[in-house]
C-alpha cells in the first residue's frame, strides 16, 4: 500500500518494554504492508494457491483457510476459480482480522461462497474438505499442540484432498541457520526496516512464533497419516509444503474444466 498511514511502523519507536506480538487493531491496519515486507515469497505462494486449487480441488469442494487473517487466500482462489467452483471457510482467532476480512471479501468477491468465522482452529468442528490451507499459522501454536491439529485436519480431508502448509522454518545445521537468519534480516533491511524495528519485532515474537525444521514438518505430516508430502517452495527461511491424503496424487480436473468455453477464449 502506498498510503503512509498503512505502512508498518509498529516498532519504529524505541520501547522500554516490547510487548508480546498480537494480531490486534494496530497490526490489522498495516498487515498487508507487514507481510509484503516481512515474508519472502509471500506473493508467489498466494499466486500458486489458485494454480494448485485448479489441479487438486474437487469441483464444488470445500476449502478451509486456517488463520485466514485478511482473506488473502480467499482472494487468490476467487481470482482464478469461478463462483460455484468451491466454497470456503476462513477461520481466525482475531476479532479485528475477522471483521476486516468480512468487509474485504464482501466487496471483492461477493458472488463466491466464502464465509469468515472467529474461532480457534485447535477446537473447530471441521466438515469434510477438499483443500486446507495454513499460511504461516501453525508456527503460532505451541509445539505440543501441532500434532493433534494436523491429525484433525487429515481426518477432515476427503480422499484425494490436499493440505498446503506455509511456515517460517529453521535449518537443522547451526551454521546454515545462522546464514539464513542473517540473509532474512538483509531482506527486511532491503524492504525499509531499520535495525531497531528488526530487533524489537524479534523480541516481540520470541516464544510466540516457534518455527520447526522442514524435516520436523514432514515427519508430523506423515504421523498424521498423509501418504506423501513435498516442499514445493522455499525462499530463505520461509517455505511452503503440500501434503496428499492419497498415496498417488492426482489432478482433480483438467485445468480448463473449471471454466466455460466462453471464459477460456
Amino acid at each position: 500500500m502506498s498510503d503512509a498511514s498503512y505502512r508498518d511502523a509498529i516498532f519504529t519507536t524505541p520501547l522500554d518494554r516490547v510487548a508480546t506480538f498480537s494480531f490486534d487493531e494496530q497490526v490489522v491496519a498495516c498487515f498487508p504492508d507487514m507481510v509484503r515486507r516481512s515474508i519472502p515469497g509471500y506473493g508467489q505462494i498466494l499466486g500458486m494457491l489458485g494454480v494448485i486449487a485448479e489441479r487438486h480441488l474437487r469441483h464444488g469442494g470445500h476449502v478451509y483457510d486456517l488463520g485466514c487473517s485478511l482473506g488473502a487466500v480467499s482472494l487468490a482462489l476467487a481470482g482464478r476459480l469461478p463462483p460455484g467452483a468451491f466454497s470456503l471457510t476462513g477461520v481466525d482467532l482475531s476479532p479485528a482480522m475477522v471483521a476486516r476480512a468480512r468487509e474485504t471479501l464482501a466487496a471483492e468477491c461477493p458472488e463466491h461462497a466464502i464465509e469468515v468465522v472467529e474461532g480457534d482452529i485447535r477446537h473447530f468442528d471441521y466438515r469434510p474438505a477438499s483443500m486446507i490451507v495454513l499460511n504461516f499459522t501453525l508456527q503460532f501454536l505451541a509445539p505440543g499442540e501441532r500434532d493433534n491439529l494436523m491429525k484433525s485436519l487429515y481426518d477432515a480431508l476427503e480422499p484425494g484432498g490436499v493440505l498446503v502448509l506455509s511456515e517460517k522454518i529453521v535449518a537443522a545445521d547451526e551454521a546454515e541457520n545462522a546464514w539464513l537468519v542473517e540473509r532474512y534480516h538483509d531482506f527486511k533491511r532491503a524492504n525499509g526496516y531499520s535495525e531497531l524495528e528488526i530487533s524489537q519485532k524479534r523480541t516481540a515474537l520470541e516464544n510466540v512464533l516457534v518455527p520447526d525444521t522442514l524435516e520436523a514438518h514432514h515427519a508430523r505430516l506423515a504421523r498424521a497419516g498423509f501418504a506423501r508430502s513435498s516442499t514445493w517452495f522455499q525462499y530463505l527461511n520461509f517455505a511452503s509444503m503440500i501434503a496428499f491424503k492419497d498415496a498417488q496424487y492426482r489432478d482433480a480436473r483438467p485445468r480448463d474444466a473449471w471454466h466455460s468455453e466462453e471464459e477460456r477464449r
